[in-house]
């Protein structure tokens, strides 16, 4: 009986998972708001303790990440589309400058010819059409009026996120406690005790790598910025963004505010401000940023942070890449525990004494 209900038990895991892949197209607004409801849930915690009724809480978490989401939309948004349209209008001189001076000089010094298409062209071609969308806001219109499925269920995800972050920060700390009360009771110990390490785990991932990714964000654009670099914040935020893969960010940061600054000043001093700010930005982010927001919460290796992101992406696209971290965290909670419980096993050899930095309780 208990082989059977074991098996039933992995059965039932894998059906819910088998599910969760089917159902991926439209999940995206449940996750988004899920993700936003978790992140949330302290600040609605903090209000409720100083006296305010969970729904009224709710009521000032919810206006805030409205007000924070529609500040991003009119500020951030308007800054970027302008690099955008700047980056593409010189698009035709970055590619004049690559010919008349990186290509001799690489052939001269490595004796390495260099074939490509005319990047002038395609840098024409691109500038044109991006003027003629008119933008990145003219340019989502016009590819979603041409399907109207696709405008209905651009819309419904729209409205869906707010409903489903409302009416799940409202009842969050309800449904935690019937979830723990549907546990079986023999597994209700273990079930908490990784319920709370993985939450910690979330937690460092979500609070702390997000905050982590906007702070060098920030300080990259800033210090692009005062470097007179014309694409500061696209680059700056862009290698912000992506710093949750171990030095893509820095690295892809360096590579294209290097080249847009030798495009623009055309001098090779002009790359020693843009080494000085990711420079600076690295150290912030091993001296101050990681330790005070994630800390050693994590664990994780920086090739297993690589694999599973991409892992993420291969299977589930987009919203695979932005759940890989946390879902890899989780895994390694997972993972400790059953390396303790191997250590204390016959199968290893050892006694109780072994392992006791996985064992429960």
């Amino acid at each position: 009986m208990a082989n059977l209900n074991k098996c039933m038990a992995v059965a039932g895991i894998l059906a819910v998972g088998w599910l969760i892949y089917l159902l991926m197209p439209i999940l995206t607004p449940f996750v988004a708001g899920a993700l936003i409801a978790y992140l949330s849930d302290p600040l609605a915690d903090r209000l409720e303790a100083l006296g305010l009724k969970r729904q009224n809480a709710v009521i000032v978490v919810f206006a805030v990440i409205v007000l924070v989401i529609g500040l991003v939309l009119l500020l951030i948004i308007p800054m970027l589309e302008e690099q955008i349209s700047r980056f593409i209008d010189n698009l035709p001189a970055y590619t004049r400058w690559f010919k008349t001076s990186v290509v001799p000089w690489v052939q001269k010094h490595l004796g390495v010819r260099i074939k490509f298409v005319d990047l002038e062209q395609v840098a024409g071609v691109l500038s044109g059409h991006w003027q003629q969308a008119g933008g990145v806001a003219t340019t989502v219109l016009s590819s979603l009026s041409h399907s109207g499925a696709v405008v209905i269920s651009w819309l419904m995800n729209l409205v869906l996120i707010p409903v489903v972050i409302f009416y799940l920060l409202r009842d969050w700390d309800d449904i935690v406690a019937r979830v723990h009360d549907l546990l079986p009771r023999r597994w209700a110990p273990v079930v908490v005790i990784l319920a709370e390490e993985s939450d910690e785990v979330l937690s460092a991932v979500f609070r702390g790598q997000f905050a982590v990714m906007a702070a060098l964000g920030t300080i990259y654009s800033i210090g692009l910025w005062l470097a007179g670099l014309d694409l500061a914040l696209l680059i700056g935020m862009f290698s912000g963004l992506i710093s949750f893969i171990p030095y893509a960010g820095s690295i892809s940061g360096v590579v294209a505010a290097s080249i847009a600054a030798l495009a623009q000043f055309g001098d090779l001093w002009s790359v020693v401000p843009v080494l000085a700010v990711f420079g600076v930005g690295q150290m912030l982010e091993g001296v101050w940023l990681t330790p005070w927001l994630i800390g050693n919460k994590i664990g994780l290796h920086p090739v297993a942070v690589i694999f599973a992101v991409l892992a993420g992406g291969q299977l589930f696209g987009f919203l695979g890449v932005l759940l890989a971290l946390p879902v890899a965290s989780v895994i390694m909670v997972m993972i400790r525990h059953i390396h303790g419980f191997y250590k204390m096993s016959d199968l290893y050899g050892g006694d109780s004494s072994e392992g006791n930095s996985g064992q429960f309780g």
